[in-house]
């Protein structure tokens, strides 16, 4: 077939070098940085110029790109003329994941919805790709036997969305927990006691927090929106919102803070002194 793996973070890249073996996979130069083009030449992608040459190609679109852009995304997409098999991967509600769905299947394509937990996929057992949908066996046979594990969880739509968000939901909000309760202890000049009590009742906790800090720098930009979407969908299920909410606005300071640098004491110093720490925005998605 031809599958256009749209743009290949390093994420998609790593997919998308998955299905190279036994398929054409094309990807949308259009707009995309010198880093994206050297990710899809190292995949052996095609490049295709724009989204009107991927929707008279690509039999199947994989969308895989941060949250916030996934319905935007699925409509450009749509509105080239694709009307193929459309899976969209990405950490978003399955209230989303529905909305794009119903936009899919009214263009007269066919939905199929994914949840990737795990990094990009390099060593076998490390990464799993849920399906759910009609078309979600189908799929799966695509990604067999490479080590980009699929798991089909049902034929409706939403339930990979809300794997991936049940997931993350706990992974990166601790992860934001963790590190605002190292900078609040550090604000409050209890840090070298937080630390002492880490060794003796949560040994390992103070080198997590370090190794936390480097990473989450890199991806904050991309987990404020993931963080947004699971509080939608928290909310859907009667659960408190505010809980991801506040993991998104630590992530917001996290992403203004990319250029500080990686040494844990200047980045907790610069998170409690952060002069445009703002009052937080609903960044949740209408429903």
């Amino acid at each position: 077939m031809d599958i256009a793996v749209l743009h290949p973070g390093e994420m998609g890249a790593a997919v998308a070098a998955a299905l190279t073996p036994l398929h054409r996979v094309l990807w949308c130069a259009a707009g995309r940085s010198p880093a994206t083009r050297a990710r899809a030449v190292a995949a052996h992608l095609e490049e295709a110029r724009d989204l009107g040459e991927v929707a008279r190609h690509a039999e199947v679109v994989i969308s895989i790109c941060p949250p916030a852009a996934a319905e935007t995304v699925a409509a450009d997409v749509l509105a080239a003329g694709f009307a193929g098999r459309y899976l969209d991967a990405n950490a978003v509600s399955p209230t989303t994941a529905r909305r794009i769905a119903d936009a899919v299947r009214a263009a007269g394509g066919a939905p199929i919805d994914g949840g990737i937990v795990g990094p990009p996929p390099r060593t076998p057992g490390t990464t799993r790709l849920h399906l759910s949908g009609a078309q979600a066996e189908e799929v799966a046979g695509w990604f067999a036997g490479h080590l980009l594990e699929p798991v089909v969880l049902s034929e409706a739509v939403g339930d990979a969305s809300a794997l991936k968000a049940s997931y993350a939901g706990w992974t990166k909000a601790s992860a934001a927990l963790l590190v605002a309760m190292r900078a609040h202890a550090r604000a409050a000049g209890v840090e070298a006691a937080l630390l002492a009590e880490w060794e003796r009742s949560q040994p390992g906790l103070r080198e997590r927090s370090e190794a936390a800090l480097p990473r989450l720098l890199e991806t904050a930009w991309r987990y404020d929106g993931e963080m947004a979407q699971i509080a939608s969908s928290m909310d859907d299920h009667g659960l408190p919102p505010e809980l991801h909410d506040g993991a998104a606005s630590l992530y917001r300071r996290l992403a203004r803070l990319a250029d500080t640098g990686t040494d844990p004491a200047e980045v907790l110093d610069a998170l409690v002194t952060d002069p445009a720490a703002e009052q937080r925005g609903d960044g949740r998605p209408a429903d």
